[in-house]
């Protein structure tokens, strides 16, 4: 598959791996490299180049922490790399932020694939959250995100602990949440024309069943795929299914 290089250039730091059509992966607020892992390591192997940026969302400023400057970013990134058309996957505020984009920059975006994305209507990591210092409750709350509790790794806690214990992190996450909640996308949603897959986990807690289905049902070219014991985010709990399923579906769609 080509080893992952991990790139810092013209105010970009990305992760890339693999040759063939682009797939620029999005991740959450709170997510990261390894919420992908499944999926950088399979589609190069499927004659896909994957890109993966890191989002500014701790370097850039509070002005520029929002949706709609995250897109802008992206297409940015887009441009300097000479990529044009790409197919964009995201989960949670990544899938938020590939809506904005395909909405903004048509031209740029082939498809989507969308999962546990916010963009209409999500339940935060919790409105007491965050309570800095209490490792077990922000335990508690990162496992609430997903339906088996194990998949938050230590790993995964200790980061997110790291970030909400970070003041200048804190006011970061808070402003491109409300960011999220204020940029509601569901009159946009029956114009963006791009083929877009949904993905979703029934047991998602954040981004509930009946968001996926408003989705389904307000935008033109979509397909939704159910997983079953699964929370906020298929491409960790179930890897190979989701490997799969996108892998199925841009075959279907000539993507």
């Amino acid at each position: 598959m080509g080893s992952l290089k991990h790139i810092e250039k013209n105010g970009f730091k990305y992760t890339v791996v693999g040759e063939g059509n682009p797939i620029i992966v999005l991740h959450g607020l709170m997510g990261g490299l390894g919420n992908f892992k499944g999926f950088l390591e399979k589609f190069p192997e499927l004659g896909y180049q994957v890109f993966m940026p890191e989002l500014p969302i701790y370097t850039a400023s509070l002005l520029d922490t929002n949706v709609k400057f995250f897109a802008k970013y992206i297409n940015n990134f887009i441009v300097q790399l000479g990529l044009k058309k790409v197919i964009l996957v995201g989960n949670s505020l990544g899938g938020h932020i590939a809506l904005v984009h395909a909405k903004l920059y048509p031209l740029n975006t082939k498809a989507l694939v969308l999962t546990g994305s916010s963009g209409l209507y999500e339940n935060s990591m919790g409105d007491t959250y965050p309570r800095r210092g209490d490792y077990d409750f922000i335990k508690n709350k990162t496992q609430n995100v997903f339906y088996s509790p194990e998949t938050a790794t230590k790993e995964v806690v200790d980061e997110i602990f790291e970030a909400v214990n970070d003041r200048r992190k804190v006011l970061k996450i808070l402003a491109v949440a409300k960011s999220a909640i204020r940029h509601n996308m569901a009159k946009d949603l029956p114009n963006l024309s791009v083929p877009i897959a949904l993905i979703w986990g029934k047991n998602d807690s954040v981004t509930p069943p009946e968001v996926a289905k408003e989705f389904d049902k307000l935008l033109p070219n979509s397909k939704l795929f159910w997983f079953e014991k699964c929370g906020h985010a298929p491409m960790m709990e179930h890897p190979k299914k989701f490997n799969s399923t996108v892998y199925k579906w841009l075959i279907e769609n000539k993507l």
